[in-house]
């Protein structure tokens, strides 16, 4: 027998599985060697898919993967504050700053408190010799921080490290930064040009798959607290360590007792109001928690200490890898299918012969499930080739470590099984029931020409990659409306200098001076900025004798007289504050959407306000501000009251330059030259810049779907380019006589095109709105968003098509050139 028809099984082998195996095994090889173009396209659509896989379990894994390891994780809760009155709320991560001792010392379910408040929003100057660095990620938090949190100790006492006041602890890349040592214990570091911290432990560096990750943190021991008039005032960050047993629904009801004890009293003592009262219109003032292992992916409210994961995103990757996959094994099905005329002869002989079909069976399986194997090792090659890329493309660190984790070699072992028996499963019985009779009398069967299942598995490759390519659309659609909205300011051209506060008596000279340069158009002094996060929100009343269920909740932003021209904003009604006028600290501004919170109508002008514990500040509305967009498109417009002030944290500048480098050169040596600045960093940003940091996160993610799309899209085509060959295969002979006929090339196109086309045009009918349907569900995140544009669905159906009209057309005309008494000899 010739070595193409394979071995034929004896009496001996049978009695023994591993030899049988074995030969399996060697004829799969040769089968592989015999036709390598076609187990090219095999293992390499398998190994696309299979890579496609890989990186997202990956990132998959990496994402939930978040706080697992605090030894106490599963008990460790995060306090919400969830506050509406008026038609406005506020949804953040404080808590009072009584709420945590209180918990702890009144209700047993709690065993430890910790909280955390970060320290002029993260960053502190830091002395480095006569150098004065900039350094992130600082905190206060209080001494039980290491009893709540597994953050391993290099040196020093957890105990003992936070207790005292001017006591701190660093992480270990700081150590190593500021004293050449992991031992950095009793040593000292000079914060905030003045402030001497004693180094009282040195820790770990808090791993990548964390919320937090603190550099410095702070004795919470050194602030001084006045407890009778802090229970309706945002304070830190309040961690929770329950014990055993204790759910978040109880920890929800216990702390409805705490706001009905403490909070209720403040308010009706504070604000002349019940918590009954604000009821009665439909308000609250209410706390709940969220478990420490769900906030990466789940939480999304104000004053998160980094930009959180989306658990959406989660879900769709996860959905684009096992498509993804199902495809790949579809177009294995496919492509070993479309070598059945190939191998129906070894068939017909191998049953002739006496091989039973379960003999064939188990044959076609051991190949399918060699081959995944194959590909297999071609997608870990592949992954580990891309993880640098995909790395730099998702912003993770993901290391090569995670192909070495236990679980893995098993998953990767069951996967190879499932794709080869899934993959292989269709091929092996249709090869396998073929009649030798009739495959040795040159009648091949030919059921699968107009078999349903070849048509559905057709359709279904097509609507995932149709659906795929729609979404990236809409995806990139609504970031680029994001990056081009009129926002009710100007952000380009706007530079901000950082940390202007350390410039003391300075700085108003510094910013005249910056204002007298070429190329400044004009200079505000606040840190109270779009697309930075304003955590001062202040009750409001309209009478002085209001009670709380008539607050009215804005932001509370303090701005000077060249704010509004600087951003390029613009007063509708009224006034911007003036210089020359004394009174107008007794003013304010308020954006469109305060205005309409406050009930005064379209004429707010004049109108008082009143804020303060006993509401015994007055202030007169001197104009309003056209809404603008203050945070990101996913929210809504906030109401603002603008108070005229000094906020130091800031410099912004509107330039008009062509030289650029030369005008921020300028700028950083007027900031230097200040005598207290001597050492000190030069930081700054601009505006348009920081906006886009709001959509890192949606920029990312829509690369990457991007990317796992052309994939998708490279194996639908792959399958494609398979049932092609296997029509033309089927029809060589009808495609012979109708050329003897006198049928073109052009006809002889269209023969094997018209088909699949129709296919493809059925794909996209049941493709559209199931994508208009996923994509309408995720513009719902954002408060302003795009349109579904019919243009959008049209566009993806006719690169959906010209991509598989390529395809098919590159077989057709390799079929349709085909001398036709090649094609007929056999008769």
């Amino acid at each position: 027998m010739s070595a193409g028809l394979g071995y034929v099984e004896t009496p001996k082998l049978l009695l023994n599985p591993k030899v049988m195996l074995r030969n399996y095994v060697k004829i799969a090889l040769r089968n592989l060697k015999r036709d390598i173009v076609f187990s090219s396209i095999n293992i390499f659509g398998l190994a696309i898919g299979l890579t496609t896989c890989l990186l997202i379990i990956m990132f998959v894994v990496d994402e939930i993967g978040y706080d697992k390891l605090n030894k106490n994780g599963d008990r460790i809760f995060r306090i919400i504050s969830d506050i509406h009155v008026n038609g406005n709320g506020i949804n953040g991560n404080y808590a009072p700053a009584p709420m945590g001792p209180a918990l702890l010392k009144e209700y047993p379910q709690i065993e430890n408190v910790v909280r955390i408040r970060n320290v002029g929003v993260w960053n502190i100057p830091v002395k480095k010799g006569n150098e004065t660095v900039m350094e992130s990620n600082c905190v206060m938090a209080d001494s039980t921080l290491f009893d709540v949190f597994t953050l391993p100790f290099i040196s020093g006492n957890p105990r003992a490290a936070l207790v005292e006041p001017h006591s701190m602890v660093i992480s270990e890349s700081m150590a190593l930064k500021y004293f050449n040592t992991k031992d950095a214990v009793g040593k000292t570091l000079v914060t905030n040009d003045t402030s001497v911290y004693k180094i009282t432990g040195v820790i770990e560096d808090m791993p990548a798959q964390s919320h937090v990750h603190f550099h410095f943190i702070k004795s919470m021991s050194e602030r001084k607290f006045n407890y009778n008039q802090a229970w309706i005032n945002p304070f830190s960050s309040t961690y929770l360590l329950v014990k055993p047993g204790v759910s978040q629904k109880d920890l929800d009801k216990i702390l409805a007792q705490i706001v009905t004890k403490y909070v209720g009293p403040q308010m009706q003592q504070d604000l002349h109001s019940s918590l009954a009262d604000l009821a009665k219109n439909g308000d609250y003032f209410r706390y709940y928690v969220m478990p420490l292992n769900k906030i990466h992916l789940h939480s999304n409210v104000l004053a998160e200490f980094e930009p959180n994961g989306n658990i959406q995103y989660v879900y769709i990757f996860i959905v684009i890898a096992c498509f993804t996959l199902v495809i790949a094994c579809i177009n294995f099905m496919t492509l070993s299918t479309a070598q059945s005329a190939r191998r129906a002869r070894e068939v017909g002989v191998r049953k002739v012969l006496g091989s039973s079909r379960n003999k064939l069976i188990s044959q076609f399986l051991v190949e399918s499930i060699l081959i995944s194997f194959i590909a297999l090792l071609f997608a870990v090659a592949l992954s580990v080739l891309l993880l640098p890329y995909f790395n730099q493309l998702s912003g993770k660190e993901i290391t090569m470590s995670m192909f070495f984790r236990l679980w893995m070699i098993p998953c990767m072992f069951v996967t190879v099984l499932t794709v080869g028996l899934f993959a292989g499963s269709y091929p092996a019985f249709y090869l396998s029931g073929f009649q030798p009779i009739k495959v040795l009398k040159g009648s091949l069967s030919t059921g699968f020409k107009k078999s349903w299942l070849r048509n559905s598995l057709v359709v279904f490759q097509f609507a995932i990659a149709v659906i795929l390519i729609v979404s990236t659309m809409v995806i990139y659609s609504q970031l680029d409306y994001t990056r081009k909205k009129e926002l009710g300011y100007n952000r380009d051209h706007v530079l901000t200098v950082n940390n202007t506060n350390a410039l003391g008596k300075d700085i108003n000279v510094f910013k005249n001076e910056v204002q007298g340069l070429s190329g400044v158009l004009s200079v505000t002094m606040t840190g109270s900025l779009p697309n930075k996060q304003n955590y001062g929100s202040r009750g409001y009343f309209k009478e002085a004798t209001a009670k709380a269920a008539e607050t009215i909740l804005l932001e509370s932003w303090t701005i000077d007289t060249n704010y509004v021209s600087t951003l390029g904003m613009r007063v509708i009604k009224g006034r911007n504050f003036s210089s020359n006028m004394g009174t107008d600290y007794n003013g304010v501004l308020v954006n469109e959407t305060a205005a309409r919170l406050l009930g005064y109508g379209n004429n707010p002008i004049n109108k008082s306000i009143y804020t303060g514990s006993d509401s015994d500040q007055q202030y007169h509305i001197l104009g309003v501000i056209k809404d603008f967009n203050s945070a990101s498109l996913r929210d809504e417009i906030k109401p603002i009251a603008f108070h005229l002030g000094e906020d130091r944290s800031a410099i912004s500048i509107r330039i008009n330059t062509n030289n650029l480098s030369k005008l921020i050169a300028e700028i950083k040596s007027k900031y230097n030259s200040r005598e207290l600045m001597a050492g000190k960093p030069f930081t700054y940003t601009f505006m348009d810049d920081d906006f886009n940091k709001l959509y890192e996160s949606d920029q990312r993610n829509g690369k990457i779907i991007l990317s796992f799309s052309l994939f998708t899209i490279m194996i639908a085509c792959l399958g494609l380019f398979g049932l092609v060959t296997y029509a033309a295969e089927q029809r060589t002979k009808e495609i012979g006589i109708r050329k003897v006929l006198g049928a073109s090339i052009s006809t002889v196109i269209k023969l094997l095109t018209v088909d699949f086309i129709k296919l493809i045009i059925i794909a996209l009918v049941i493709a559209f709105p199931l994508a208009w349907w996923v994509m309408h569900m995720w513009l719902q995140g954002f408060v302003y968003r795009v349109n579904i544009s019919w243009w959008i669905f049209l566009l993806a159906g006719l690169c959906t098509l010209t991509i598989a009209f390529l395809t098919i057309f590159y077989q057709a005309i390799k079929t349709s050139v085909i001398n036709p008494v090649n094609s007929l000899r056999i008769e």
